[in-house]
């Protein structure tokens, strides 16, 4: 097969098609997987090939409801339900919990759940709700569930396990993580697009550190799934966000200060970052329309330094050393 060529428009399916060989036989987790978001349409194209597609969420009717549509959808696919709210450390342990309990290593996991962009807003643990779902809640269960992620490296359907992480072009932005709030968050100094660009560029620092801890066991990855007029963006939280940003009009809907993708075109690098064999010699890489784009990484966000710091400091939120 020659190699696929990508592009802004490619969309999740052609590339889930192009790589259905390195799909099958694999188990992947997907978080954050409602309807109308680009984590159901990642989990949607996979479940066409892999063995099984773990989708999460943390309100069980509305999983039930991803669930529904994709069986509707790809009738032969292995679908699995996991209740996992990221917001909480207690629910990251229960669900942890149950994936090691599963019968099956997982291959890759991918994740695709994050915040909205809104008001200041505390977790059950206290910390900021933006940096814990999309960083501190991914940072424990990738953690937890790391003898099941190493059982799926090297089996006959497996290179090497793959984490993925969906960051953002908003990594690139602002300054970086402040180490100093992620466990003592500033309610007066909070401003929600800064906080989501930290939570982004926390993203990327993951994927560049897991693969250099794990020396060479996991390849972690991070990715910019483009502009994508989503469900997460149209929650009413997130509007003040979207309008100061210029992503949204008045009228709610999108403007044409960006270009924008449909959902299955954002899906597409998240699918492309969890299975092109490509990236195999580039651990770390964070991709941008489907193909490695380091060169459009911040020097905040993929700073080794601040990488290993992150990952300390996070260690000392959730109480738990992650090494492997």
């Amino acid at each position: 097969m020659s190699a696929p060529q990508f592009s802004f428009t490619t969309t999740a399916e052609e590339v889930a098609t192009a790589f259905a060989s390195e799909i099958k036989g694999k188990n992947v987790l997907v978080t954050g997987t409602s309807l109308n978001g680009i984590g159901f349409e990642t989990a949607r194209v996979i479940a066409k090939y892999a063995n099984l597609v773990v989708i999460t969420g943390y309100n069980e009717e509305r999983l039930k409801l991803s669930e529904e549509a994709l069986k509707k959808d790809v009738p032969s696919a292995n679908i699995r339900r996991l209740i996992l709210d990221l917001s909480s450390l207690t629910a990251v342990r229960k669900a942890a919990a149950e994936v090691n309990a599963y019968p099956e290593p997982i291959h890759v996991l991918i994740h695709n759940a994050a915040a909205a962009i809104g008001p200041f807003k505390l977790t059950v643990d206290g910390l900021e709700s933006q940096i814990a779902t999309a960083h501190i809640g991914p940072f424990l269960f990738t953690k937890l569930i790391l003898a099941k992620l190493l059982g799926g490296a090297g089996s006959a359907t497996s290179d090497v396990t793959r984490v993925v992480f969906v960051s953002s072009g908003a990594q690139g932005m602002g300054t970086g993580v402040n180490f100093a709030t992620m466990g003592k968050p500033d309610e007066g100094g909070y401003e929600a697009v800064d906080a989501y660009c930290q939570a982004k560029t926390a993203n990327v620092l993951m994927g560049v550190e897991l693969s250099r801890r794990s020396k060479g066991r996991i390849n972690g990855y991070s990715l910019h799934p483009g502009v994508i007029y989503t469900n997460i963006m149209q929650k009413e939280e997130s509007f003040p966000s979207m309008l100061a940003l210029g992503m949204l009009g008045n009228d709610r809907k999108p403007t044409d200060n960006f270009k924008f993708k449909t959902i299955p075109q954002g899906a597409a690098t998240t699918v492309a970052a969890a299975f092109d064999p490509r990236l195999n010699d580039i651990p770390g890489a964070y991709l941008d329309d489907c193909i490695a784009a380091n060169d459009k990484v911040a020097p905040h966000s993929s700073d080794p330094a601040n990488a290993k710091k992150l990952w300390e400091v996070t260690e000392e939120i959730v109480g738990e050393k992650f090494v492997f």
